[in-house]
């Protein structure tokens, strides 16, 4: 885990949002929310897998086809 910090400015009333809707849970303090919360976007990012439309798809395909990879 990372040792390092650095300071991340938010408007105070969000901080004192998700301040009272981490009261009474397991998480100890609203930088440790923000950490997990963004943690889990990021991982949730590099897990999309790259999707082409038809279009790009169809070049994909064109091309493969004139390099002898397809028929």
């Amino acid at each position: 885990m990372d040792k390092e910090f650095t300071t991340v400015t938010i408007p105070t009333s969000l901080y004192k949002k998700i301040e009272e809707s981490i009261q009474g849970t397991e998480t100890a303090s609203v930088s440790s929310f923000i950490v997990n919360r963004l943690r889990e976007a990021l991982s949730k990012d590099e897990a999309k897998p790259e999707v082409f439309n038809a279009e790009e798809e169809e070049k994909v395909k064109e091309r493969l086809k004139a390099l002898g990879y397809i028929d």
